[in-house]
């Protein structure tokens, strides 16, 4: 079975005015999708081909011979739940025990903002955190 890129959980304006249309198509339709495309290059023809991404992902982490799959597979993941950690109208701070948690973890969302921006530009590869 081959990896399909996944649809979009909304339109591809619907982020505007924090991601516009032509950023979303350009990221989600040529970087998202180039990961498909060398993931499904890599295992055609292997033991994965008939795997499911995240079987893939397991099967995969820690063997350097297959990097390469793991790593195409991983982003493949990582940017499909990029795209569903987002929605039309989201943001903002969050309620419930998770907000809860971060207050007492930061002191409130403002400050947990400002050490999660620190953390993230720390990070490679860190551009949607």
């Amino acid at each position: 079975m081959a990896i399909t890129l996944p649809d979009l959980p909304y339109a591809k304006d619907a982020l505007a005015p924090h991601i516009s249309a032509n950023t979303l198509d350009f990221h989600y339709g040529k970087h998202h999708n180039a990961y498909v495309t060398k993931l499904n290059d890599a295992i055609n023809g292997t033991d994965l081909a008939s795997a499911s991404l995240e079987d893939i992902i397991k099967k995969t982490a820690g063997d350097s011979a297959r990097s390469g799959i793991f790593n195409n597979a991983a982003q493949v993941w990582n940017h499909t739940f990029y795209w569903n950690s987002m929605k039309p109208g989201g943001g903002g701070a969050p309620s419930g025990a998770i907000g809860e948690k971060i207050n007492a973890a930061f002191g409130g969302f403002d400050k947990f903002k400002e050490e999660f921006k620190n953390a993230a530009a720390t990070q490679f590869g860190s551009g949607w955190a």
